[in-house]
């Protein structure tokens, strides 16, 4: 027993003695400007996971990107994300369906499509008191409506009929995405629904916020 003991002293101390001499060296080498190898250790699933929703979360909050942005601003219009920090109490905007993106493949539409699809969507609070509401973005394919982008709407009036909050919209919106045809329509289908049920039940608030057409009015 003694003797297996003894060995296993002079183990771990020929592999502590190695460690001390490997770091030594490569400390040497370092100092002497020359070039120490190292390798690469490749990203586990959760942190490519945590990657791509990062660049999820950066796309969705610069809408159809800052050449778009800078245009609104030029007309002398604020954005989707602007109208909201503008309207709400500070620090009380959270955000729902952020990541949400049309399905259509029609007329090479899988090549145009942006985190969020054209709403901001979320809730807040107004001098403390609870709302909903949703905010069209026009840098993003001139905030038409898909289907996407009105179940995102139809969410967000469904949570406000079931707390007995206000729901407010605010409207820049070129109407219905007419490459998604009758989808589209189905889409504001869904949202007049909404209007309809939730009419005398909730205040239902819209604000014309820029050059609106069709179902957007």
């Amino acid at each position: 027993m003694a003797h297996r003991s003894a060995s296993l002293r002079y183990v771990l101390q020929d592999a502590v003695l190695s460690s001390f001499q490997l770091a030594r060296t490569s400390r040497n080498l370092c100092c002497s400007g020359a070039r120490v190898s190292t390798l690469a250790v490749a990203p586990t699933p959760r942190q490519e996971k945590n990657a791509r929703i990062t660049e999820a979360r950066e796309a969705s909050l610069i809408g159809g990107g800052e050449a778009r942005i800078n245009k609104q601003h030029a007309k002398g219009k604020l954005t989707a994300r602007e109208r909201i920090a503008a309207l709400v109490d500070a620090g009380s905007f959270s955000e729902m369906g952020a990541f949400v993106q049309h399905q259509c493949t029609d007329f090479g539409m899988e090549k145009h499509n942006f985190p969020g699809d054209g709403v901001v969507t979320g809730s807040a609070r107004i001098n403390g008191r609870p709302i909903f509401l949703f905010s069209q973005d026009f840098t993003v394919l001139g905030g038409s409506l898909s289907l996407a982008h009105a179940s995102k709407i139809c969410k967000i009036m469904d949570r406000a009929v079931a707390v007995g909050a206000p729901v407010i919209g605010l409207n820049d919106s070129g109407g219905a995405r007419i490459q998604e045809g009758v989808d589209s329509l189905a889409g504001y289908a869904e949202v007049f629904q909404r209007n309809v049920e939730a009419s005398g039940v909730i205040p239902q608030l819209s604000l014309i916020m820029g050059p609106c057409a069709g179902g957007a009015v």
